[in-house]
């Protein structure tokens, strides 16, 4: 729901930086993605904070069922973090993440 109503926001060219909602990741890999919208219009396209495990983490878009077709080196699909708990908005975990080179949490 609140990816939805944060799609909605950045739909309409309102600013806002919201707390991430979900945390996806490859639990057999270095891959992590913390989603902050869903794009009203189709409902696939989310965006958030993209770290591949290649030192480059950025805010980028990605589809959902593109994430739905990756695995990790031991064939283990992307999940979702169920405990996860944003503690920041969206923009400290980028400039975070920035410094580090990878999402630290």
């Amino acid at each position: 729901m609140h990816l939805l109503a944060h799609g909605l926001t950045r739909a309409a060219g309102q600013e806002c930086d919201p707390l991430p909602v979900v945390r996806l990741f490859t639990p057999d890999a270095h891959a992590t993605w913390l989603l902050a919208a869903l794009d009203p219009t189709d409902g696939d396209t989310a965006y958030g904070l993209i770290d591949l495990g290649i030192g480059m983490p950025a805010l980028a878009t990605v589809k959902l069922s593109d994430l739905a077709s990756i695995v990790g080196p031991l064939k283990q699909p992307v999940i979702r973090d169920r405990y996860f708990q944003p503690t920041r908005p969206l923009s400290e975990y980028v400039r975070l993440a920035q410094e580090n080179g990878s999402i630290t949490d």
